[in-house]
């Protein structure tokens, strides 16, 4: 559920956001300033600010923030992008087994959910950094099956097989 009050902080949280017009510095020093609103410890605050400095390639400080809104509690809707967000950081940073565990205990715990299919390609990048390709592939293949129009059994069987032949 998103955090709403008669403020409109997501308004112009999604503001900055949609303005093109700003660098990311400016990006970042406007969500800051939307965060300073929050009270302190606040995950949503936190999640922005994380995002921020993602956006603009900080992404040691972004994986600070991403921890802090998790930690304190982030709500269901944005607790699946912080998880998704904070493992491609992890990614980018070289550290690909903690952004594998992270999107694997996501896709675990909602296997069903909006953002499982997400979740599932940056599980791919993530295990094709990882240098698991066959695996990544088999990922993304389960995750585009539902989306195609036939061949579900088919493409499903050839995921299953990159995963246990080492040979095919």
């Amino acid at each position: 559920m998103t955090t709403t009050d008669a403020t409109g902080w997501d308004d112009r949280v999604a503001a900055v956001w949609a303005d093109e017009t700003i660098d990311d510095e400016q990006r970042i020093a406007a969500i800051d300033a939307l965060a300073a609103e929050r009270p302190p410890g606040d995950a949503r605050a936190a999640f922005e600010a994380a995002g921020a400095r993602d956006s603009a390639g900080h992404e040691v400080e972004a994986e600070v923030c991403y921890r802090a809104a998790l930690e304190a509690g982030l709500d269901e809707e944005h607790r699946p992008q912080a998880i998704i967000q904070l493992a491609s950081t992890l990614r980018n940073l070289g550290r690909t087994a903690e952004s594998i565990v992270l999107l694997e205990q996501q896709l675990a715990d909602d296997p069903t959910g909006p953002y499982a299919d997400a979740t599932a390609a940056f599980l791919a990048l993530a295990l094709a950094s990882s240098g698991d390709p066959r695996r990544a592939t088999a990922v993304a293949l389960r995750a585009l099956v539902p989306h195609l129009p036939r061949y579900h059994r088919s493409v499903r069987a050839y995921a299953d097989e990159l995963e246990t032949d080492p040979l095919s």
